[in-house]
């Protein structure tokens, strides 16, 4: 019997990536004023750098900013112009302003699952631009507790699991991040409804995960009541 269902925030709850994406398309434009494009795998290079400062400056716009900024630097040898690297500090100030628009029929689908479940939002990435999407939502009082964490890992899944006093086996996810969302939670021996989502952070492609019955895809939010409910029965 599933106990407690987690949800994830971005792409899951609302849209998210597609503000990135706009951005990383602008960085680009910039760029090319110095460089080719085409020459300098800046796509990889940008991803490089943001996944090598992780560990430093966490998850989300300001990061990818300051990533932004570090790649522009050593891919024009320094030569990229100071009102250049304002546009791109913009493009960071323009993620962390962007609407939080929630995605279609997920309203209906929390509430239909909080009305038999306890309910918990699990987020990663910066604290006060996770916290400012969450009080913008419109769902947060739907959720028994909400957790904004650095990294959504066995570790992090595990000790919701001591405080809420449930077992893993008793707990489903709901994200549409294999990598974050479903697999940490399987590892421990939970659930997972995977929902993709139609773009993905490349850090958070997974390779060698292997779908099992412990994991329910749906194609949009009204077939995510109905993915728990099936899960009791197995």
């Amino acid at each position: 019997m599933i106990e407690l269902i987690g949800f994830d925030g971005d792409d899951t709850l609302w849209h998210s990536q597609e503000y990135y994406d706009r951005a990383q398309d602008e960085f680009e434009a910039i760029l090319g004023k110095y460089i080719d494009l085409g020459s300098h795998g800046l796509h990889d290079s940008l991803l490089a750098t943001e996944r090598g400062n992780i560990a430093l400056f966490g998850y989300g716009a300001k990061g990818m900013t300051l990533s932004m900024i570090e790649s522009a630097i050593e891919l024009t040898d320094g030569r990229i112009e100071a009102r250049d690297i304002h546009r791109i500090v913009r493009l960071g100030k323009d993620v962390l302003a962007h609407p939080v628009e929630l995605l279609p029929g997920i309203r209906a689908a929390v509430e239909a699952v909080a009305a038999t479940h306890r309910v918990v939002l699990i987020t990663k990435g910066d604290l006060f631009h996770q916290e400012n999407k969450v009080a913008r939502c419109g769902l947060a009082d739907v959720f028994h507790r909400i957790e904004i964490v650095s990294e959504k890992d066995p570790a992090a899944y595990a000790r919701l699991f001591r405080e809420f006093d449930v077992p893993a086996e008793r707990f489903a996810m709901v994200g549409n991040s294999l990598k974050s969302d479903i697999a940490p939670v399987v590892e421990l021996g939970g659930w997972g409804v995977y929902m993709p989502y139609h773009s993905t952070w490349a850090h958070e492609v997974v390779t060698g995960f292997t779908m099992t019955e412990r994991v329910v895809e749906v194609r949009g939010a009204d077939g995510i009541p109905a993915a728990i409910q099936s899960m009791q029965t197995l």
